[in-house]
Protein backbone atom coordinates (compact mmCIF):
# COMPACT_ATOMS: atom_id res chain seq x y z
CA UNK A 1 0.00 0.00 0.00
CA UNK A 2 1.38 3.41 -0.95
CA UNK A 3 1.16 6.25 1.57
CA UNK A 4 1.86 8.84 -1.15
CA UNK A 5 -0.65 11.70 -1.25
CA UNK A 6 -1.88 14.84 0.49
CA UNK A 7 -3.98 14.57 3.64
CA UNK A 8 -5.86 17.35 5.45
CA UNK A 9 -6.66 17.20 9.17
CA UNK A 10 -10.38 16.53 9.80
CA UNK A 11 -10.39 16.12 13.58
CA UNK A 12 -8.09 15.74 16.56
CA UNK A 13 -8.40 14.62 20.18
CA UNK A 14 -6.30 15.73 23.19
CA UNK A 15 -4.29 18.32 21.21
CA UNK A 16 -3.89 20.79 24.09
CA UNK A 17 -2.95 18.31 26.88
CA UNK A 18 -0.44 16.55 24.59
CA UNK A 19 1.21 19.77 23.37
CA UNK A 20 1.48 21.03 26.99
CA UNK A 21 3.08 17.70 27.99
CA UNK A 22 5.78 17.99 25.29
CA UNK A 23 6.52 21.57 26.31
CA UNK A 24 5.01 23.60 23.47
CA UNK A 25 4.42 27.22 24.59
CA UNK A 26 0.79 28.15 25.37
CA UNK A 27 0.61 30.82 22.64
CA UNK A 28 1.62 28.27 19.98
CA UNK A 29 -0.88 25.74 21.34
CA UNK A 30 -3.68 28.31 21.07
CA UNK A 31 -2.60 29.30 17.54
CA UNK A 32 -2.32 25.70 16.36
CA UNK A 33 -5.35 24.04 17.91
CA UNK A 34 -7.84 25.11 15.22
CA UNK A 35 -5.53 24.97 12.20
CA UNK A 36 -6.31 22.23 9.69
CA UNK A 37 -2.79 21.19 8.72
CA UNK A 38 -1.93 19.37 5.51
CA UNK A 39 0.49 16.44 5.37
CA UNK A 40 2.09 15.47 2.08
CA UNK A 41 3.73 12.06 1.87
CA UNK A 42 5.98 10.99 -0.98
CA UNK A 43 6.85 7.29 -0.79
CA UNK A 44 9.50 5.79 -3.04
CA UNK A 45 9.91 2.14 -2.03
CA UNK A 46 11.14 2.17 1.59
CA UNK A 47 12.04 5.89 1.48
CA UNK A 48 9.55 8.48 2.73
CA UNK A 49 9.46 12.26 2.61
CA UNK A 50 6.84 13.81 4.88
CA UNK A 51 6.02 17.52 4.68
CA UNK A 52 3.58 18.93 7.24
CA UNK A 53 2.23 22.43 6.67
CA UNK A 54 0.35 24.03 9.58
CA UNK A 55 -0.44 27.69 8.99
CA UNK A 56 2.93 29.31 8.15
CA UNK A 57 5.00 26.50 9.73
CA UNK A 58 6.42 23.88 7.36
CA UNK A 59 8.20 20.82 8.75
CA UNK A 60 9.87 18.23 6.50
CA UNK A 61 11.22 14.87 7.60
CA UNK A 62 12.77 12.15 5.45
CA UNK A 63 13.43 8.57 6.47
CA UNK A 64 14.07 5.08 5.16
CA UNK A 65 12.21 2.23 6.85
CA UNK A 66 14.35 0.36 9.39
CA UNK A 67 17.24 2.88 9.29
CA UNK A 68 18.14 5.42 11.95
CA UNK A 69 17.29 8.96 10.88
CA UNK A 70 17.01 12.43 12.36
CA UNK A 71 13.48 13.80 12.61
CA UNK A 72 12.22 17.18 13.70
CA UNK A 73 9.61 17.06 16.46
CA UNK A 74 6.65 19.40 16.95
CA UNK A 75 8.78 21.50 19.33
CA UNK A 76 11.45 21.96 16.64
CA UNK A 77 13.91 19.64 18.37
CA UNK A 78 15.82 17.14 16.22
CA UNK A 79 15.90 13.56 17.52
CA UNK A 80 17.23 10.21 16.31
CA UNK A 81 14.60 7.60 15.51
CA UNK A 82 13.94 4.44 13.50
CA UNK A 83 10.64 4.17 11.62
CA UNK A 84 9.30 0.68 10.94
CA UNK A 85 6.41 -0.62 8.87
CA UNK A 86 3.96 -2.92 10.68
CA UNK A 87 1.72 -4.93 8.38
CA UNK A 88 1.43 -2.97 5.14
CA UNK A 89 -0.30 0.17 6.44
CA UNK A 90 1.27 1.26 9.77
CA UNK A 91 4.35 3.43 10.31
CA UNK A 92 5.63 3.08 13.88
CA UNK A 93 8.43 4.89 15.73
CA UNK A 94 9.36 5.93 19.27
CA UNK A 95 11.29 9.07 20.27
CA UNK A 96 11.62 10.90 23.60
CA UNK A 97 9.14 8.52 25.34
CA UNK A 98 6.53 9.25 22.63
CA UNK A 99 5.17 6.35 20.60
CA UNK A 100 3.98 7.43 17.16
CA UNK A 101 1.71 5.24 15.01
CA UNK A 102 0.48 6.44 11.62
CA UNK A 103 -2.05 4.15 9.99
CA UNK A 104 -3.52 4.38 6.49
CA UNK A 105 -6.96 2.88 5.84
CA UNK A 106 -8.27 3.73 2.37
CA UNK A 107 -8.26 7.54 2.19
CA UNK A 108 -8.04 8.04 5.99
CA UNK A 109 -4.71 8.67 7.70
CA UNK A 110 -4.84 8.27 11.50
CA UNK A 111 -1.87 9.50 13.55
CA UNK A 112 -1.73 8.51 17.21
CA UNK A 113 0.95 9.91 19.53
CA UNK A 114 1.16 8.47 23.04
CA UNK A 115 3.11 10.04 25.90
CA UNK A 116 2.48 8.33 29.24
CA UNK A 117 -1.30 8.30 29.66
CA UNK A 118 -1.97 11.12 27.15
CA UNK A 119 -3.10 9.93 23.72
CA UNK A 120 -3.22 12.55 20.96
CA UNK A 121 -5.12 11.38 17.90
CA UNK A 122 -5.31 13.21 14.57
CA UNK A 123 -7.50 12.01 11.69
CA UNK A 124 -6.80 13.26 8.17
CA UNK A 125 -8.49 12.57 4.83
CA UNK A 126 -6.83 12.34 1.42
CA UNK A 127 -7.43 15.54 -0.61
Amino acid sequence: MSFSGKYQVQSQENFEPFMKAIGLPEDLIQKGKDLKGVSEIVQNGNHFKLTITTGSKVMTNEFTLGEECEIETMTGEKVKAVVNLEGNNKLVTTFKNIKSVTELNGDTLTSTLTLGDIVFKRISKRV
